[in-house]
């Protein structure tokens, strides 16, 4: 797989997660754990989308925001869990690290 299809990957995955909690908020909390604040859900939510449509739109120009974000992300994850949020952010922090690591395999 090439960097920039590693890159266009985690754009798709960005939209997809970045959606998720106005598709279904709910589902969102079962799946990541009750939140108090539906405002910051989705408007970090919201940047995750536009992040992963620059990904998605310019793929070979975007490896250094795909890879300072997945560290960005990544960093959130742990302290989420750290914070005593669900486990399901390690799964994310995982992710996170192998689109990095496929990206570098693939340069």
């Amino acid at each position: 797989m090439s960097s920039s299809a590693v890159t266009r990957l985690q754009g798709v995955y960005y939209l997809l997660t970045g959606l998720f909690p106005f598709v279904h908020f709910g589902a969102f909390e079962a799946l990541t754990g009750r939140k108090r604040d539906r405002w910051l859900v989705r408007t970090v939510g919201l940047l995750a989308a536009v992040i992963g449509l620059a990904l998605v739109r310019r793929p070979s120009q975007g490896g250094e925001l795909a890879d300072l974000s997945a560290g960005a992300f990544a960093v959130a994850d742990l302290l989420a869990v750290r914070a005593g949020q669900l486990p399901t952010y390690l799964a994310d922090a995982a992710v996170e690290g192998a689109f990095v690591a496929a990206r570098r395999l693939a340069s």
